[in-house]
């Protein structure tokens, strides 16, 4: 239903024409509201403090009077709202910034650096809104949508899908306006779950629902193949994170977020994953086409960077289906799929299983093995960019000397850490991180749930509806810090997942949040995010606005992407009854949630409505001066 917070024309709305005489009197109103109004609250706040309440009274009238004067000011200027910003052409309708090989090349970029991330290269000339194609249909829920995606939503046409290999014909199924995923009819071996439990078997457990207790919670699979894997493992309840080339059709990364699972873009032919050392507890790779032993190995340097001490690297190609220790034939054929024998002991791994088109390498726990190799091997990183940015791949072993060289077999189990594995961290701040999350979630849930997370209009106090009507599924947190935002959703039973960001010039607590079993990534805001347009349900900001606002980037354009990678949520009819269709507006779709100072909070609502978005400002009524914007996007088709 919708929301009586943006039915208040005389703040959203068109203004009309100023002259002298309404000038005078929106003067005269502005004063009587500001004498005679209270601010509008709508919660306690878990972290409220006692104010007294006359002064907090005082207080919040003296701020809304700054308000009102800055909108009667901008009213007698004559420009009652700044100019809304125009909608791209159908070109750009799957946008991605950063990823322009045409420009990569003329730039010089070659041997496929071309298909890296390169911001400072393909900047966008022009500022607008990414539109949704024609023919775009809102998601089905999760987990409906896991299994069904609408194939107007993803750019891969029928012709394009019926020309790709045995494998994706294997895992999709096309009908007249969706593609279906059947899990169980996968792969060149015997259906998913037996190569789940193969996998399981191989490394010493009885069967694949014992990942957990081996160590294995967060899983990078490289090429992930439209997340048929990675929905396997989430059913497991695990953490996969799916990683892929940019693609300009046909994307893999676009496909899984499309089903509602982890995935980014990523590419390292030449660049660092944005990951820190040893953050993953194993590395999948099926049929994912990378030549191993390019580049004198640094690929697979790359992947024992991210790997944790025990961890595992799966690797399953048709071309590696023979023995490794076979004829010198069959080992050059494997030496371009797979890594050689010799290269996987100068970083210390240990091939532990092979069987049919899998092969499971371990990394050695030890990490005195690294200074018992032999003369002539990989030297030891000093490990200066422990929080790497895409910078150059390197030719070292990285994590050594890390207090968090802890094999994952030691590691605590689930979202809770132990004193060592909060290195960096005082314990009361990370406990009281997790207090405030776990009351500020319900006092979300108590505003937001009638609107956001339900299937049908409900009155504040009924029960939440039952996990199959969640609607909020990909989940942004910009600034995560400790990923309380995320243990707080775990905690509740949402059915969601949560990329949590760690901006770049921010406390690096990206380790702590993957360690704690969380998708995680570490972003620069002053660029895009490397993801596909339409890709999150939410986006959740807390303090965001306040940290940027000393760096020197546009936060125009922070609101344009955050606009680009919002997707649509669908309204019932009643609500759709509700709707304005003046302006072309058909549903409304996704949330962006600010929590910041109010200065940052009045700036961030002006940017808002310039994007098309419908904003309401919420005073917290803690005697802060913190508020809350809650931003809905229109989903808008001319």
């Amino acid at each position: 239903m919708r929301s009586p917070w943006f039915s208040k024309p005389a703040i959203f709305g068109p203004r009309p024409p100023i002259n002298c005489l309404l000038l005078c009197f929106v003067c005269v109103l502005g004063l009587i509201v500001i004498l005679g109004s209270t601010s509008w609250s709508v919660f306690d706040s878990a972290t409220s403090i006692p104010v007294p309440d006359v002064y907090s009274s005082y207080r919040r009238l003296k701020e809304q009077a700054a308000v009102d004067y800055l909108e009667l000011r901008t009213l007698s200027l004559g420009a009652g709202r700044q100019t809304e910003l125009e909608f791209c052409g159908r070109e750009k309708e799957n946008y991605v910034p950063c990823y322009n090989v045409s420009a990569n090349l003329f730039a010089g970029l070659k041997d496929g650096e071309e298909f890296d991330r390169h911001c400072e290269i393909s900047r966008q000339s022009e500022r607008c809104l990414v539109r949704p194609p024609k023919d775009y249909k809102i998601p089905l829920r999760w987990p409906a949508g896991r299994d069904v995606i609408w194939s107007a939503n993803v750019k891969i046409t029928k012709d394009q899908f019926l020309s790709s290999g045995s494998l994706t014909k294997r895992l999709m199924l096309v009908e007249e306006n969706q593609f279906s995923f059947h899990s169980e009819d996968g792969l060149t071996f015997d259906g998913l779950k037996d190569y789940s439990r193969q996998v399981a078997e191989m490394i010493g457990l009885g069967s694949d629902s014992e990942f957990l207790q081996a160590g294995v919670q967060s899983v990078l699979d490289i090429g992930c193949g439209f997340g048929i894997f990675g929905a396997h493992l989430v059913s497991l309840k695990l953490m996969p994170i799916c990683v892929a080339a940019y693609e300009a059709t046909g994307s893999q990364v676009q496909l899984a977020l499309e089903r509602g699972l982890p995935a980014m873009i990523g590419n390292f032919i030449s660049q660092q994953l944005p990951y820190p050392p040893l953050s993953f507890d194993m590395v999948h790779c099926a049929q994912c086409g990378i030549v191993w032993d390019e580049k004198d190995g640094m690929l697979l340097i790359e992947m024992d960077r991210v790997l944790k001490p025990g961890g595992y690297f799966v690797l399953t190609s048709p071309a590696s289906n023979h023995n490794p220790h076979g004829s010198s034939s069959n080992t050059k054929k494997r030496s371009t799929l797979t890594p050689t024998e010799e290269f996987s002991e100068n970083i210390c791994w240990n091939l532990i299983a092979q069987q049919d088109e899998t092969f499971i390498w371990q990394k050695t726990v030890d990490f005195h093995c690294y200074k018992s190799r032999k003369h002539g091997a990989l030297p030891l990183c000093n490990d200066v960019h422990n929080a790497p940015y895409y910078q150059p791949l390197v030719s070292c072993i990285s994590g050594t000397t890390s207090n968090r060289w802890i094999p994952i077999q030691n590691r605590s189990s689930g979202p809770h850490l132990s004193s060592a594995e909060l290195e960096g961290v005082q314990p009361e701040d990370f406990f009281e991180d997790t207090q405030v999350w776990r009351s500020s979630l319900r006092n979300y849930w108590s505003l937001l749930s009638p609107i956001i997370f339900s299937d049908h209009p409900k009155r504040p106090g009924d029960e939440d509806p039952t996990p199959p009507y969640n609607m909020v599924r990909n989940v942004m947190d910009m600034n995560a810090q400790y990923g309380g935002f995320n243990a707080a959703m775990l905690e509740e039973k949402r059915l969601v997942w949560v990329m949590n960001v760690v901006p770049v010039r921010a406390p690096n607590t990206l380790p702590l949040i993957l360690d704690r079993g969380f998708a995680g990534v570490m972003h620069d805001w002053c660029e895009p995010f490397p993801t596909y347009p339409r890709t999150y349900d939410m986006l959740h900001a807390n303090g965001l606005l306040s940290h940027l606002s000393s760096e020197r980037c546009s936060m125009m354009d922070l609101f344009l992407e955050m606009d680009r990678i919002l997707r649509p949520e669908e309204l019932d009819s009643e609500s759709m009854q509700c709707m304005r269709f003046d302006t072309g507006v058909l549903f409304d779709i996704g949330w962006a949630i600010f929590s910041d100072k109010l200065g940052a909070v009045e700036m961030a609502r002006a940017l808002a409505m310039q994007i098309h978005w419908e904003a309401r400002v919420i005073d917290l009524d803690n005697g802060s001066d913190q508020r809350l914007l809650v931003c809905q996007k229109p989903f808008v088709k001319k």
